[in-house]
């Protein structure tokens, strides 16, 4: 598959559906950050069952209804330009929550919550619910979820689904030793911790085609002693590469609350450099990255092959085109806004799948 750039718009949640649907605000939002230039447009997390959102205000996948309003925003990305992404999601213990502009902590059941799960019953903070883990027949269920929900994207058109297993939702919780304390063959050992997330991926290859691309988000690092690190990291990414993966989204912690994170321009590139070049295998670099010559050299210097961009985007749904002038660059620009584009600018043509 090929990619007018190496841009793509990081999966940001906008807490603004109702029972999972995708919305005008999601046509609009998204399609503004495929007019700016964008190669890739990844929709923000989509829960592949209703107890696997984060809020009750989340975008879904779980039933085929979601499909037409999917289609139509991945349609429209597709006439800018850009590939669409969609991320697949179950927030696991951390679900069931208020949406940021909302408040914080659990939504009880009869304000429209429910009873979050997870690896083991171990809560995220004070503030979120106790959820009950999972026994083998709600991980096959969940796996299920996954796999329906990725045939659910391809029938809507998307060229690419990631798999999200970081940030402290259900797939990091299993690879996690902080929130899996299991004792079966989902806990312990990295190889136990990780099954999860493989089940997941060789389900979702069972629907998903082979010539489009899979992609996997992972937190590199939880930030906390004894937790999830960046050797476990490189390993899980050797063991989803034979397993159909084709690019890990390398991002980081998630898992507690009150982890010390170090954060500074570009601090999470270096773990996309290091799985790319340890584990043979495509990385994508996020975490405030927002100067072009910044993502310009990221990718020239072999550390990653694509950056993917969240805040820099709503602050400039334009980041794309403009980068691309600052570097001398021919600028691809909607047809429609063509007399404000800079001298040289060629009109934007669509992609095909493929």
């Amino acid at each position: 598959m090929e990619f007018a750039n190496r841009i793509g718009v990081s999966p940001m949640c906008q807490y603004s559906s109702e029972d999972g649907f995708a919305n005008d605000w999601h046509l609009v939002h998204l399609g503004s950050r495929a007019q700016g230039g964008a190669g890739l447009v990844i929709l923000e997390a989509a829960a592949v069952l209703p107890e696997g959102r984060i809020s009750p205000a989340d975008l879904g996948i779980w039933k085929d209804e979601h499909i037409p309003a999917l289609a139509r925003i991945a349609e429209f990305l597709h006439t800018q330009g850009a590939r669409a992404g969609m991320q697949l999601a179950h927030a696991g213990r951390k679900a069931s929550t208020w949406p940021p502009s909302t408040g914080t902590g659990r939504v009880l059941p009869g304000d429209g919550g429910w009873q979050p799960v997870a690896p083991s019953a171990i809560a995220f903070s004070p503030e979120y619910g106790m959820p009950a883990a999972l026994d083998q027949a709600g991980i096959d269920a969940v796996v299920d979820a996954f796999r329906q929900a990725a045939r659910r994207a391809l029938q809507a058109g998307f060229d690419l689904v990631e798999i999200h297993a970081a940030h402290g939702y259900l797939l990091h919780q299993f690879l996690s030793p902080l929130a899996n304390l299991r004792t079966d063959g989902y806990g312990g050992s990295l190889a136990h911790r990780a099954r999860l997330t493989v089940e997941v991926a060789d389900a979702i290859r069972r629907e998903w085609p082979k010539d489009l691309p899979l992609f996997v988000r992972i937190s590199a690092t939880d930030w906390a002693d004894g937790g999830w690190n960046p050797d476990e990291s490189v390993e899980l990414a050797r063991l989803l590469r034979q397993h159909g993966v084709d690019l890990i989204d390398v991002s980081s912690g998630g898992i507690v609350a009150n982890a010390r994170i170090p954060i500074a321009s570009g601090y999470q590139v270096g773990f996309a450099a290091r799985i790319r070049r340890e584990a043979g295998i495509a990385t994508a670099a996020v975490g405030l990255i927002t100067e072009t010559e910044q993502a310009n050299a990221i990718v020239a210097q072999g550390e990653a092959d694509m950056v993917l961009l969240a805040r820099a985007m709503l602050r400039d749904p334009y980041w794309p085109v403009h980068a691309a002038a600052a570097l001398g660059e021919r600028t691809s620009w909607p047809v429609q806004y063509l007399r404000a584009a800079p001298q040289g600018s060629a009109p934007r043509t669509e992609v095909t799948r493929g």
